[in-house]
């Protein structure tokens, strides 16, 4: 398959997550484990069927960060699957992606790299864009103060795994993304035996089905056609077609599910959306300045 396409697909099929997790009448933790173990049984399997193994030695060489990096991607999984339930599914996407302005942020503290004032002011825009988003400035029924910390808490979380990734050193996408799926499903098994009821949870055969749609097709099959174009396309092209996912989820929120989407709404999701993007985009143009 074209890698470009590839991509195209796995971004798309990222930002419908929400309209299923919304149909899966089971605990966000359950459904985090679910996804994490199944997703490393799938990408275990894709290297088995090319007859490849995982490099062990480059996972135990990153095994302290990879340990970090996996247990905060199971714990962002469940904030951002709470963040669906008590608020619209744009609003909880678009606290998601605000993890790109927590990663300017930190950067300079965790990476020592500079925070150029452009940087900085694309932050501001995207903070500005996420109160216009969260629906503070309106009060009332639109504005979920648990959907937008749980959404945000996500987005920290999610942060904290694009930081300590860049410390890795010597390992693949592949394996990198097996180990810490691989994590997160250790991580969260006792933690959900330990808070959840496991003898009182059902599944009817829709949310049963949506549960493996999750598990294989939004986390096993995307995770491998996106690492897949990512050998094969530069870091720009991969930048801009990683707005499709929250482009996708805002518009499945409003005219699939009929979540409302105020005019401040709409305003705010553009300034979020555009002031990340312009941030990725153009990094070293604007940081020689």
């Amino acid at each position: 398959m074209n890698a470009k396409l590839q991509l195209f697909l796995s971004m798309f099929i990222f930002g419908t997550i929400g309209l299923f997790v919304r149909m899966i009448p089971l605990p966000s933790s359950m459904i985090a484990l679910v996804r994490a173990l199944i997703g490393t049984l799938f990408l275990l399997g894709v290297l088995l069927v090319k007859k490849q193994k995982p490099d062990l030695k480059s996972i135990r060489r990153n095994i302290k960060t990879l340990a970090l990096t996996g247990t905060a991607m199971g714990f962002n999984w469940i904030l951002l699957f709470e963040a669906y339930r008590y608020t619209t599914v744009a609003v909880a996407t678009l606290c998601y992606y605000f993890s790109a302005i927590f990663v300017v942020i930190a950067s300079p503290i965790v990476l020592k790299e500079k925070l150029t004032p452009f940087k900085a002011a694309c932050a501001s825009v995207a903070l500005l864009g996420m109160i216009l988003v969260s629906g503070v400035l309106e009060g009332g029924a639109s504005f979920s103060p648990a959907g937008v910390a749980l959404g945000l808490g996500a987005a920290v979380l999610y942060a904290t795994v694009v930081l300590f990734n860049k410390r890795l050193s010597g390992i693949s996408s592949f394996d990198t993304t097996i180990a810490q799926l691989g994590v997160a499903a250790i991580v969260l098994l006792p933690y959900v035996l330990l808070t959840e009821n496991l003898t009182s949870l059902a599944l009817e055969p829709t949310g049963l089905a949506m549960l493996l749609i999750v598990a294989i097709v939004h986390t096993g099959i995307t995770y491998a056609m996106y690492f897949a174009s990512l050998q094969k396309l530069n870091a720009q092209t991969v930048a801009l077609f990683s707005y499709l996912d929250p482009v996708v989820a805002l518009l499945l929120s409003v005219f699939v599910l009929g979540e409302p989407m105020t005019m401040l709404g709409a305003a705010g999701a553009v300034l979020v959306l555009g002031a990340m993007l312009v941030s990725e985009l153009f990094p070293v143009k604007h940081s020689k300045r």
